[in-house]
């Protein structure tokens, strides 16, 4: 016998993953866990025994349900579980897995849809902050083809439309974490970030690198990889995060003067493989460091920094994310009024994921 639990399974951005309604899954976080893992296979690299993609970016859940923040609509709690050990952490947000959540909501009857386009408010659970997603949705269904194309995933799709507000230290309790532009560990100049995600921005030729090295060359080189780990282990506690040893941030992205026209070029560890392209919130981090003054970046970066609304494309392994930044620059360091960023989603299938039945015990 096997227990079976409604979900759907859906790509958002550039991640992929398992949606629940709240109440199809315990409250009881060991048991809710333990559901996870062995709905997505884990550990195992393979994740042959569950639905898992053995890699980070498919190996996500997202938890929905109706929220009773006053600004919101739907709260979403994101998780990530662990390929190859017996862990889900719920120590940061994913604004990919974020672009499916108000589909996701209005599919199954929590948010009703308005014709054309339907706005949703996220409370976002694991920081606290409120996104708003727009969503298509012509005659009242919602809309997945369209003519909206983000690299790192084949095709079009419809756009959604995600827009942050109030994100600036939302999992440091700062936008620069330890109050400096630059600071220094084990002789290296970083810059510590949290615009809705903790970034850690080092300099690729800081650490020998051209910053434009494929994910898979980065990932083989075991030197460079126990250093950047190093580094992000003593950061931790620096950037109020604690101790990050079995956490998945604060994420290391090392950056390099743009290739294509761009604003920046980046290789991001998430935080022990490389991501094929880069996070929604982490490229959101990563291009307001751009435009604040005396970040590692801000040198490296082509911006026009007397504007106070940016558009930036931030390059990644796979081409670019670009990130709008609306700025208050009457405050030091600058406000960041509002970060907006386009996203698609798609669902790919829908119904229950079934479990070892002994795994509810």
């Amino acid at each position: 016998m096997q227990a079976a639990i409604p979900c759907s399974l859906m790509r958002g951005g550039t991640s992929k993953g398992l949606f629940f309604v709240a109440d199809q899954l315990p409250e009881e976080p060991t048991l809710r866990d333990r559901i996870l893992l062995a709905a997505m296979g884990s550990p195992d690299e393979r994740q042959i025994d569950g639905v898992g993609g053995a890699h980070p970016l498919t190996s996500k859940i997202a938890i929905v349900k109706p929220s009773t923040h006053p600004d919101a609509d739907v709260d979403y709690l994101f998780l990530q579980v662990s390929v190859d050990q017996s862990l889900v952490s719920g120590n940061q947000n994913c604004g990919n897995m974020l672009a499916g959540v108000g589909p996701f909501a209005i599919e199954q009857g929590l948010i009703t849809p308005t014709e054309d386009e339907t706005f949703v408010r996220i409370h976002m659970v694991n920081t606290g902050g409120i996104a708003i997603a727009k969503v298509q949705t012509p005659r009242g269904n919602v809309e997945y083809n369209g003519a909206a194309r983000i690299d790192g995933v084949p095709g079009t799709a419809a756009p959604i439309l995600l827009e942050f507000l109030n994100i600036a230290g939302s999992s440091c309790g700062q936008l620069l974490p330890t109050g400096n532009a630059i600071d220094q560990i084990d002789g290296i100049d970083v810059t510590c970030i949290d615009n809705g995600m903790p970034v850690v921005l080092i300099r690729a030729q800081d650490l020998g690198k051209t910053g434009y090295e494929t994910p898979q060359e980065l990932e083989s080189d075991e030197p460079l990889k126990q250093r950047i780990e190093s580094i992000r282990l003593q950061l931790g506690e620096i950037m109020n995060l604690g101790d990050v040893s079995q956490k998945t941030v604060p994420k290391i992205s090392l950056i390099a003067a743009p290739q294509h026209n761009g604003a920046i070029c980046t290789r991001t560890f998430i935080p022990h493989r490389v991501h094929e392209a880069i996070g929604v919130l982490g490229a959101a981090s990563v291009a307001t460091a751009c435009i604040l003054p005396g970040t590692v970046a801000q040198s490296l970066a082509r911006v026009s920094p007397e504007n106070s609304l940016h558009l930036l494309d931030v390059e990644h392994p796979t081409g670019f994310f670009s990130v709008e930044i609306e700025l208050d620059k009457s405050s030091t360091p600058p406000d960041i009024k509002r970060v907006a960023l386009l996203r698609t989603a798609r669902l790919l299938m829908r119904g229950e994921v079934l479990i070892p039945e002994d795994t509810n015990a």
